[in-house]
C-alpha cells in the first residue's frame, strides 16, 4: 500500500507532520508539498516556469508550486513505482460548503481521483494545532477502512473535524455540502508609495447550514464526511435549458 501525502498550508506545517505519523505505520508513504502555504490555491497547476522537487532532510519532498502541481507530479513520473491512493491535510482551518471551490486542501485530494481508490482530504476547525491529535486519530481509522469502500471512481471524501479532544466528538456523519452567504467586501489599503491594492475578505456566513449538511454536523460535535465528484454538470437543468434552446431554433 503507497499513500501519496500532500496538503496546501506547506511542507512545514504541523498538520502535514501529524497526517504522516498517523500514516507512517501503515503505508508507505511519501510526502509532496508545496514549499510555502499556498491556501487558496484550488486546482491551480504551475504553467508559466518550471517546478524544482528537493527532498528535505526528514524525507518530504517540497515543490515550488500548488497542491495540485505536487499531486499530479507525483501520479505523473516522480514517483515511477506507482500511488495507491491521496491522502491531503491535515488543513488548520476549516473547508465547509462553497469552501471546496477554492481550497488547495481538497483540490490536491482531487487530483488523485484517476486512481481506482478513493481520496481524502481532511481539515481541523482550527487555526491552531492543539487537537490535531483528534484529527490525526479519524484520518487513520477512515483511511484503514477504505478497503470495505464500495464508491464510484474519482470520488473525493472531505472530512472536517471539529476542534474538540477525542473524547468530546459524539460521532462521525454523512454530510451534503453546506453554503455560505456571499463573502465580505474587499478591503482596500494604500502602500506607503501610495499604490492601492486590495485584501480579499472573510468568507460568508453560514446560509445554508441545517441539518444534514457538513456545517451542522461539526458545529453539533460531528466528524462531517462529505463525498465529492469532480463532474459539475447539473442534470436537472438539461429540461429547462433544452425549451429554451428550441425557442431560439
Amino acid at each position: 500500500m503507497r499513500i501519496l501525502i500532500s496538503n496546501d498550508d506547506g511542507v512545514a506545517a504541523p498538520g502535514l507532520a501529524a497526517l504522516h505519523a498517523a500514516l507512517a505505520d501503515y503505508a508507505e508513504c511519501t510526502v509532496i508539498a508545496p514549499d510555502q502555504d499556498k491556501s487558496g490555491a484550488s486546482s491551480s497547476l504551475t504553467l508559466d516556469r518550471p517546478l524544482h522537487p528537493q527532498t528535505l532532510a526528514n524525507g518530504y519532498i517540497s515543490v515550488n508550486g500548488t497542491p495540485t502541481d505536487c499531486v499530479h507530479l507525483g501520479l505523473n513520473g516522480l514517483l515511477p513505482q506507482g500511488i495507491d491512493l491521496v491522502a491531503s491535510g491535515i488543513n488548520l482551518g476549516a473547508n465547509l460548503g462553497d469552501d471546496v471551490l477554492y481550497s488547495g486542501t481538497v483540490a490536491a485530494a482531487l487530483e488523485g481521483r484517476f486512481l481506482q481508490k478513493p481520496a481524502f482530504a481532511f481539515s481541523l476547525l482550527s487555526r491552531q494545532a492543539e487537537n490535531l491529535p483528534t484529527a490525526a486519530y479519524f484520518a487513520r481509522q477512515l483511511i484503514e477502512a477504505h478497503e470495505q469502500l464500495e464508491l464510484p471512481p474519482r470520488t473525493v471524501l472531505n472530512v472536517n473535524v471539529p476542534n474538540l479532544p477525542l473524547d468530546h466528538i459524539r460521532g462521525i456523519q454523512l454530510t451534503r455540502l453546506g453554503h455560505r452567504a456571499r463573502a465580505a467586501a474587499p478591503i482596500k489599503d494604500v502602500n506607503p508609495r501610495g499604490k492601492e491594492g486590495y485584501w480579499i475578505a472573510v468568507a460568508g456566513d453560514v446560509e445554508d447550514g441545517g441539518p444534514g449538511t457538513d456545517f451542522h454536523a461539526v458545529m453539533n460535535g460531528y466528524v462531517s464526511i462529505t463525498p465529492l465528484q469532480l463532474d459539475r454538470t447539473f442534470q436537472e437543468g438539461f429540461s429547462s435549458l433544452q425549451t429554451w434552446l428550441e425557442r431560439l431554433n
